[in-house]
């Protein structure tokens, strides 16, 4: 059984939008607007040639879209890759009960739909992306509950995902190498900023190359192994050796633990994909390259 995208909280449409922007920047009221997105926590509408409208759809994207606006800004200045880093900020109305944000427009089409053409180059650009990201996160950097714990306390949803996938995987094979990399040792080291969403749908392809990360709603402070699972979504072997050495001091735990983050996040994908056959994709080449990786 397979879980849908949740409904939205709130109804949103270019009218609504257009209203926001009247009443707010009444400056960017007059350009076009047009539906571009619509994730689980988030619509996105085009706004002109240049910038883009976030707003949450339930209240959990109001909890992200906050965190983004808070820490994205300044963090955006050293990131070595474009980011819809917040521009102006729209406030609640009566109309409309959450913060949102307008963005730059960013081109380019998601890395699980429109894979770069040179991925050793694509592995040393994302790499170097994560290290300039991996940086020691300040005391008041968010806790993420999915994001922020260690690899082991995923224990328990996992297990759900596996009884809830029985016919579609190898079971036998999904626990063996859950049990080898959850009982890696933890990170022992000061928590760093991490993504923490780093997939292949969070990744753009502009031209054939990665041209921008987005969706930093998972932002917090941890440890790098759940940004590195995106290796084991977007590269073969060869590629993922390039991307681990572009991405810093890379101990074989770690490494193991992202291999083991990149066995959660493909069960995710699988167990919430009935109506998103990208994300099952996803989710099936990624499972696959976890289970076939002797690193």
């Amino acid at each position: 059984m397979s879980n849908n995208m949740p409904a939205a909280e709130i109804d949103i449409d270019e009218a609504l939008v257009t209203r926001l922007l009247a009443a707010q920047h009444p400056d960017l009221a007059t350009l076009p607007v047009a539906p571009l997105a619509s994730g689980w926590d988030n619509a996105v509408f085009r706004l002109g040639d240049e910038l883009t409208v976030r707003l949450p759809r339930r209240q959990i994207g109001a909890d992200v879209i906050a965190t983004e606006q808070r820490w994205l800004p300044e963090l955006a200045l050293r990131l070595p890759l474009p980011t819809p880093r917040p521009l102006r900020v729209g406030m609640p109305t009566a109309e409309y009960p959450w913060r949102w944000s307008i963005c730059p427009w960013l081109p380019g089409n998601t890395a699980a739909t429109s894979p770069p053409a040179n991925l050793t180059d694509a592995a040393r650009a994302l790499g170097a992306f994560v290290a300039a990201l991996h940086t020691p996160a300040p005391t008041d950097a968010p806790f993420n509950p999915y994001r922020s714990v260690p690899l082991c306390a995923r224990a328990q949803r996992l297990q759900q995902r596996v009884a809830q996938l029985t016919t579609a995987i190898d079971v036998d094979a999904v626990q063996q190498l859950w049990q080898a990399l959850s009982s890696r040792p933890v990170w022992s080291h000061s928590p760093t900023w991490m993504h923490g969403d780093l997939h292949a749908m969070n990744v753009l392809v502009h031209e054939g190359r990665i041209s921008a990360v987005i969706d930093f709603g998972d932002l917090a402070a941890g440890e790098p192994a759940p940004d590195l699972a995106v290796a084991w979504m977007l590269f073969a072997p060869a590629e993922r050796a390039v991307f681990r050495a572009a991405s810093g001091a890379i101990d074989t735990d770690t490494w193991a633990r992202g291999r083991g983050w990149a066995l959660v996040f493909a069960l995710e994908y699988l167990a919430n994909s009935a109506d998103n056959l990208t994300m099952h994709q996803l989710g099936r080449r990624t499972l696959a390259a976890v289970l076939s990786d002797h690193d």
